[in-house]
């Protein structure tokens, strides 16, 4: 069985307009991988198709997970399998309680390991602990009357108690200031230190969080398909010279 995410000439279509164009990627578990690039490259259209949004549809490609075939099981299925999504912008569900939302979502993901009452609370009572968080927010309805920086704890709460084998971050560094960011970047980096197992696609078209998360690998989308890819300097390039120099040189045919 080969480990890993693994994503084969992809090609993921909305509304009969192509916006993947062949996808090649791995992310190995353990590692963090960065997928940057300008708006509108389908850096998120990557995240949806590869959950199962039924708005995006796979025209082409595979993408496996441990060896099993992701694009055959419903998004529930996929994420029983073991693929997180922590969105751009969380959903805020008035009425339904932190507590409450985690427990069932534990629950539907791990249907034969379902915690008594006791050491639910005890798991996320750690897991709070670790990421830094308030033990009032257990108690508050998701995402509701949170700032910017407390919903994107709250998906790093999840990500914890879930403990997925592979995480996608859909530019979680959206929107945050300079020190929501580092609590973010911080948070990200307490869950991997608690499951280092758990292989991380950051999407971001801003290096900022990947000074945080030391990236093994950075990955460079235009125009629905990966262009270039290197090390976490390819990062600082980006930051120091933007994206137009590496427009410029797959113009020009330089890989």
């Amino acid at each position: 069985m080969e480990k890993g995410l693994i994503v084969r000439g992809l090609r993921v279509s909305v509304e009969s307009i192509e916006i993947l164009k062949g996808i090649d990627l791995t992310v190995e578990p353990g590692r963090v991988h960065a997928l940057m690039g300008p708006n509108g490259s389908g850096k998120s259209t990557l995240s949806f198709a590869l959950t199962g949004h039924p708005k995006y549809t796979v025209t082409g490609g595979s993408a496996t997970l441990d060896g099993s075939d992701l694009l055959a099981l419903r998004p529930h299925e996929r994420a029983r399998a073991g693929l997180f999504l922590s969105f751009q912008y969380p959903a805020a569900i008035p009425g339904v309680s932190v507590a409450n939302f985690l427990r069932g979502a534990r629950t539907a993901l791990r249907p034969g390991d379902v915690l008594p009452p006791a050491k639910f609370k005890k798991l996320v009572t750690e897991k709070m602990q670790l990421l830094g968080m308030d033990s009032s927010v257990v108690s508050r309805y998701v995402n509701d009357g949170f700032s910017g920086g407390e919903k994107k704890r709250l998906e790093m709460l999840q990500m914890a108690v879930f403990q997925p084998k592979y995480a996608i971050l859909d530019e979680t560094d959206s929107g945050l200031d300079v020190d929501a960011l580092r609590a973010v970047g911080e948070s990200v980096n307490a869950v991997r230190s608690a499951n280092s197992e758990t292989g991380l696609l950051v999407i971001t078209h801003y290096p900022r969080i990947l000074q945080y998360l030391h990236p093994d690998t950075v990955h460079v989308m235009m125009d629905g398909r990966i262009v270039k890819q290197g090390g976490a300097d390819l990062a600082e390039r980006i930051e120091r010279d933007g994206y137009d120099p590496i427009r410029e040189e797959v113009a020009g045919g330089v890989a």
